[in-house]
C-alpha cells in the first residue's frame, strides 16, 4: 500500500475521487455524482456501525434493497452500484481491503426505454412556425437580425428532420454542405466515420434562403461553418440549438419538454419506419454501427405489421 493511501485512510472517498480525477480525467459533474452516491452509501453504512473497509456483500445487498424501497429508478440504482463497485475495487487494489465484496453483485435489470418521438402533425406545426417567423419584412437593423436568426433556425430544423443527424454532426456541418447541388451531404460522425446522408428539397431551400440572407452581412463563401457563431468552436453549440428549439415549441403551442434535437432524430427514424422504410436503411442513415441500436424503433414496426395483418390478411376479420 502506498504512503499516500496509508495517510488518507480516514477519508477513502476523497482518495478515490482524487484517483478518478487524475487517472481518468473525470469532469466536475462526474466527480459530484460519485461524491453524492458514495455519501449516500456511507450514510447507510454509518447507521449500521460499518464503513467502506468493513462492509460485506450482504450489507451492500441490504443497501440496494433500501434503495428499492425508496422507489429509485433502476438506472439510478445501477449508477449507485457502479460507484460502489469502483470504490471497492479501488480499495482492494490499494491494499486498503483484503477483498472486494461488490464483485459478485449484479445490478438491476434495466428495460430499454422507448425513444421520445413527435407526431407528424407536431413536426409540421413546428416547421410552419419556424418559417412564419422568417417572413419578417421590416428593413430595420433589428428586424434583419431577427429574420436571419429565424432563417437559421428554420434551416437547422429542416435539416434535423430531413436527415436524422446527431446535433453534434449538424452544428459542425461545413458551409460547403449548403452550396452543393447534390441531393445528399457528406457527414462526419462518431469515430470520425463519414457517411452520405440524403436531404430533401425543403431542407435545401431552407439552407439556400439562410445562406442568401447571411450573405447580405458577410461573404458566406469565406465562412468555414454552415452555422457560424462567435464562440470558441466557431459554430453554434448543442445547447444553443436546444434552447432555440424549445422556445420555438412554445411559440407553436407544443410542450417544450417534448422537444430536443435528439427527439427530432427519433422522429426522423420513427416516421421513416412507419411509412415502410427498411430497418437496415434507417441504420445506415442514422450512422449506427450496430443494428441493435436501431432496433429501439421496432415498436413502430410492430404496430405497422399489426395493421398490415389486420388490413391485408384474408381471415383477419373472421
Amino acid at each position: 500500500m502506498s504512503a499516500k493511501a496509508k495517510n488518507a485512510k480516514g477519508n477513502l472517498r476523497d482518495l478515490f475521487l482524487d484517483m478518478i480525477a487524475t487517472e481518468r480525467n473525470a469532469s466536475k459533474n462526474t466527480l459530484d455524482a460519485y461524491r453524492r452516491d458514495l455519501d449516500d452509501y456511507a450514510e447507510f453504512l454509518g447507521g449500521r456501525k460499518s464503513d467502506f473497509t468493513k462492509a460485506d456483500t450482504q450489507t451492500i445487498r441490504n443497501y440496494l434493497s433500501a434503495l428499492a424501497k425508496r422507489e429509485l429508478a433502476a438506472a439510478s440504482v445501477a449508477r449507485k452500484l457502479s460507484a460502489i463497485r469502483q470504490l471497492h475495487r479501488f480499495l482492494y487494489t490499494e491494499g486498503l481491503r483484503a477483498d472486494d465484496p461488490s464483485s459478485v453483485l449484479e445490478g438491476p435489470r434495466r428495460g430499454r426505454a422507448l425513444p421520445k418521438i413527435m407526431t407528424v402533425a407536431e413536426v409540421t406545426k413546428l416547421l410552419a412556425t419556424a418559417h412564419d417567423a422568417a417572413q419578417e419584412s421590416d428593413d430595420t437593423k433589428e428586424s434583419i437580425a431577427r429574420r436571419l436568426r429565424a432563417l437559421r433556425l428554420a434551416a437547422l430544423l429542416e435539416l434535423l428532420y430531413a436527415s436524422g443527424l446527431r446535433v453534434s454532426e449538424l452544428i459542425a456541418l461545413p458551409a460547403s454542405a449548403a452550396r452543393s447541388k447534390s441531393d445528399a451531404i457528406i457527414v462526419r460522425g462518431k469515430g470520425n466515420k463519414e457517411r452520405l446522408v440524403p436531404i430533401g428539397n425543403a431542407a435545401k431551400r431552407a439552407m439556400k434562403a439562410y445562406l442568401e440572407a447571411r450573405g447580405e452581412k458577410e461573404k458566406a463563401a469565406e465562412q468555414r461553418w454552415l452555422f457560424p457563431s462567435f464562440g470558441v468552436s466557431g459554430h453554434v453549440t448543442r445547447q444553443h440549438v436546444a434552447r432555440e428549439l424549445k422556445a420555438l415549441a412554445s411559440q407553436a403551442g407544443i410542450s417544450p419538454g417534448k422537444i430536443s434535437p435528439h427527439v427530432l432524430r427519433h422522429a426522423f427514424a420513427s416516421h421513416l419506419l412507419a411509412n415502410g422504410a427498411d430497418l437496415r436503411v434507417v441504420q445506415a442513415l442514422l450512422g449506427h454501427a450496430d443494428i441493435s441500436t436501431t432496433q429501439i424503433y421496432t415498436h413502430v414496426l410492430d404496430e405497422r405489421l399489426k395493421n398490415m395483418v389486420r388490413d391485408l390478411h384474408p381471415l383477419a376479420e373472421k
